[in-house]
């Protein structure tokens, strides 16, 4: 999954969302119900960039088919240091399908889960306005 982790790590995000398929299904580490579509995953990896501070990719895991991947990360927020990573399953073109991610320790899923909830209203209207 070079293509998205060079996007991610560059800030390139408009890169990383042409790499999503437009019915990927994306699973927060703090929210029960995955949300699903390419518009709200997008402001949802956007809202992330705003949140996360000084992120970065430690590790990269493959399966052996080329489809699964798993990028572990290390970001802070709001002074909390945290340890992640991005499950990543890529369909049949190529295009990440499945996106989920969780985070450790509990402190820092907490601090996620209140900076990424104190800017939802601004993600939702993102995708809305992505959508059209």
């Amino acid at each position: 999954m070079r293509a998205f982790r060079e996007a991610i790590e560059a800030g390139d995000l408009d890169a990383a969302e042409a790499l999503l398929a437009e019915n990927v299904v994306f699973t927060s580490p703090v929210v029960f119900k995955p949300y699903v579509g390419k518009a709200i995953t997008a402001a949802i990896l956007r809202g992330v960039a705003r949140v996360f501070a000084d992120f970065r990719y430690v590790r990269e895991l493959s399966g052996p088919d080329g489809r699964d991947h798993a990028l572990v990360f290390t970001a802070t927020v709001d002074g909390r240091e945290l340890d992640g990573c991005d499950f990543i399953h890529l369909d049949e073109n190529g295009l990440i399908d499945e996106f989920t991610v969780m985070v450790r320790p509990l402190s820092g899923a907490q601090a996620l889960s209140a900076a990424m909830g104190a800017q939802f209203e601004q993600i939702t209207e993102a995708a809305r306005a992505r959508l059209g």
